[in-house]
């Protein structure tokens, strides 16, 4: 990557400057040619008034002064030919024109004619009427070979070799720069996909702000990876302690009873159901979890009565409370008709799942609310165990987030507050924590439904 991004900087650079020495080359060839034309123009103008205007001359003396002029001006030639009135040019053009160049007809209409040849000989042609009688227009015809711009040529030749190993520099020094982060980034991303989670890319001061990006990119997603794998640790330890303990509590009184060791069997049938339920609700966290991933689950979204829903799973959780030791009360004006736009068994779900993880953490009692306002609805369960800290409020709904509030009557496995929010979402409710209440510890989890009143968010 290194060595292309060289070589198109540097043919870059190559390539303008061809281009440009090129086209200087062209414009200054051009003025070359008409500078020099211009002034021969006018040095022609010039000694043809000189001859036009002297006395009569003898043919040795015209041709002395002729030659003077071609040495003194030069010019690669200076002649004089006679155009007939029917354009037939006689005498000598020198330098190897041609009558055409010198356009005969513009001559015997009194024009000077000029020009230059591909060989950048100039010339320049003017009727120049003599004081001798003569069978035709006397015409002056003088030339010049010009000078190429052949030091503009080796000027060019040393500026563009200047500008291409400038040029390897700076491309040499930006490759580097610019593949360095890459490189590193590639290197970073390979070793993390390789399993080595704690790669990073080193953020320098001064580097490009694209390439920084990248670099903190790619270490926040180490980071991230790392906790997910911390989390999938402890979730698979919380998974494997939540089925071993009811697995061996029923191994136990199950073979218990089938030695006989057991007084009382239909106390040991009673643990053993509790503990099969136990695995059953783990059993299905899992599944749910797992349908939620894959959005798999289905929705019977329609206008039902937050109220009653809250009911009755209050009234199915009460014996499992009161075998907790714990009250379990509706919050006064619950009973209230609240209209929402829900699923009753999901939202059935997301109470029972609050009622049981406030369950685990209450040290007397779980008070159950529903509020029914203009625009709003919202079920709430508080319990009085210790509160939650600050900055775990909004982390107590991850999914594998275990709190770590003393108390607990059960562990746990973080999925009960993840499912909640999950189903929530899909019904396009909020939920969020609450702690410490106004007695400075306990915790309130609301649920913010969407209300079918006209307006209800």
């Amino acid at each position: 990557m290194r060595r292309r991004l060289t070589i198109a900087i540097i043919a870059l650079v190559v390539a303008t400057v061809a281009v440009t020495s090129v086209g200087s080359f062209v414009l200054i060839r051009r003025a070359v040619v008409s500078s020099a034309q211009q002034e021969l123009d006018s040095e022609a103008r010039a000694i043809s008034r000189t001859f036009s205007g002297r006395a009569a001359l003898t043919q040795a003396a015209f041709r002395r002064e002729l030659a003077v002029v071609r040495s003194a001006g030069d010019f690669a030639s200076a002649e004089f030919v006679l155009v007939a009135p029917d354009g037939t040019v006689r005498g000598t053009l020198g330098s190897g024109l041609t009558p055409a160049q010198v356009d005969p007809g513009a001559l015997l209409a009194g024009h000077q004619v000029s020009g230059h040849t591909p060989g950048l000989l100039a010339y320049s042609a003017v009727p120049t009427p003599l004081q001798a009688r003569v069978a035709g227009l006397p015409v002056l015809v003088v030339a010049r070979q010009i000078r190429g711009p052949v030091n503009g040529i080796r000027y060019f030749a040393w500026i563009g070799l200047a500008a291409a190993i400038a040029g390897a520099l700076v491309a040499a020094a930006l490759a580097r720069r610019f593949t360095r982060p890459v490189l590193e980034a590639v290197d970073a991303t390979g070793r993390i996909a390789a399993g080595d989670l704690d790669a990073k890319v080193a953020v320098r001061p001064h580097e490009d702000p694209e390439f920084t990006r990248l670099a903190e990119s790619i270490n926040t997603m180490g980071d991230t990876l790392v906790r997910a794998r911390e989390q999938e640790r402890q979730f698979l330890l919380s998974v494997s302690h939540e089925l071993r303990t009811p697995l061996t509590s029923i191994r136990g009184y199950s073979e218990a009873v089938v030695d006989g060791a057991v007084d009382d069997p239909v106390a040991a049938a009673t643990i053993i159901s509790s503990e099969a339920r136990r695995l059953e609700r783990l059993v299905q966290d899992l599944l749910d979890l797992a349908r939620l991933d894959a959005d798999r689950f289905s929705l019977d979204l329609r206008p039902v009565d937050a109220s009653v829903v809250v009911g009755q799973v209050v009234a199915g959780f009460r014996p499992r409370a009161g075998e907790l030791g714990l009250s379990l009360d509706l919050a006064p004006g619950s009973d209230r008709p609240c209209p929402v736009v829900a699923d009753a068994d999901r939202l059935a779900q997301i109470v029972a799942n609050l009622v049981e993880n406030a369950a685990s953490f209450a040290r007397s009692r779980v008070v159950v609310g529903v509020l029914a306002e203009p625009g709003r609805a919202v079920v709430w369960v508080d319990d009085d165990g210790p509160g939650i800290a600050t900055d775990q409020l909004d982390r107590v709904f991850d999914r594998h987030v275990t709190s770590d509030r003393k108390g607990s009557s059960r562990a746990g496995i973080g999925l009960g507050l993840a499912i909640v929010r999950e189903l929530a979402t899909a019904m396009g409710a909020t939920v969020h924590a609450q702690s410490p209440l106004a007695d400075g510890h306990g915790t309130r989890m609301v649920v913010a439904l969407r209300p079918t009143e006209p307006g209800g968010a």
